[in-house]
């Protein structure tokens, strides 16, 4: 574990049917699946492509993911198109809850945000560990800036940073704030052709290979920890959701082995995501 991580430590009756060809295959090859809408950073990284096919050897049953930004995959959620959702937001997720959309929410792992941008860094914030005061210096050099602008939980986090840091980034949106409506890797693209700032998930940007020389600038604030929880979908509001299926991977993935299977997922020698399903508060 890098030192900022250490630092942070203390079928389906709504589904589309352009989702719905996506994801059912023909009626001979069916077997025993679930929908797991989640996020492009956990999907983008290729973390289900390492765990998922583990827990199916195991129990037998596909997992089918959507993944989209965690507002998007949460709603998905709402309208009863998954079995179960994991996101990180944790705010929405207790709204998820509260609201009787599913639950009951589950740590399951962490990462952290980081603020990247030009290696040339022309609001002056590398070094800095203080993330609200970095924001604000690129709101004052009106630096450019790029945010995914899509209700993601990156997205929320970014928000609650600009909060932080007393900047209304609506304000500079036209001009150096930029929301591109996409997921994190479109995003990071964007920011490396544009020589922008960004703030993106750990996992994210040690997948990104298209740097450009954009570099870490930010890390390390307890501001910028990134907590994952997955949620069994309600089946008394949606019957129809493959509940015991659903649990089954609730369970697995909070499960020692589960863990295990999240904390053996590396690039580069370099693990992207911290499983902690124990830890209480989480």
């Amino acid at each position: 574990m890098n030192a900022p991580l250490r630092a942070l430590r203390s079928g389906r009756r709504a589904l589309p049917a352009a989702l719905a060809a996506l994801l059912s295959p023909p009626v001979a090859a069916q077997r025993r699946a679930i929908i797991l809408a989640s996020t492009t950073s956990t999907e983008q990284t290729g973390l289900f492509g390492h765990i998922l096919p583990i827990f199916t050897r195991q129990a037998g049953i596909v997992v089918r993911v959507v993944a989209l930004g965690t507002g998007q995959a949460l709603d998905v959620g709402r309208r009863g198109d998954a079995d179960v959702v994991l996101v990180h937001d944790r705010a929405a997720e207790e709204r998820f809850v509260a609201e009787g959309f599913g639950g009951p929410r589950r740590p399951v792992m962490y990462n952290d945000f980081v603020l990247v941008g030009p290696a040339d860094d022309p609001a002056g914030i590398g070094g800095n560990a203080d993330i609200a005061f970095a924001l604000a210096q690129i709101a004052a050099a009106r630096a450019r800036f790029v945010s995914r602008g899509d209700r993601s939980g990156t997205h929320a986090a970014e928000l609650r940073l600009w909060l932080a840091a007393g900047v209304d980034p609506a304000r500079g949106r036209g001009t150096w704030y930029r929301e591109v409506g996409q997921g994190m890797g479109p995003a990071l693209n964007t920011a490396a052709a544009q020589n922008a700032y960004l703030i993106a998930d750990r996992g994210s940007w040690i997948a990104f290979r298209n740097r450009q020389g954009m570099r870490v600038l930010v890390e390390g604030d307890r501001r910028l920890l990134n907590q994952y929880g997955v949620m069994l979908v309600s089946p008394q509001r949606h019957p129809h959701v493959r509940a015991a299926d659903g649990q089954r991977f609730v369970d697995w993935i909070t499960s020692a082995e589960g863990q295990g299977a999240i904390a053996g997922f590396r690039i580069g020698g370099e693990q992207l995501f911290f499983p902690n399903a124990t830890e209480p508060g989480a």
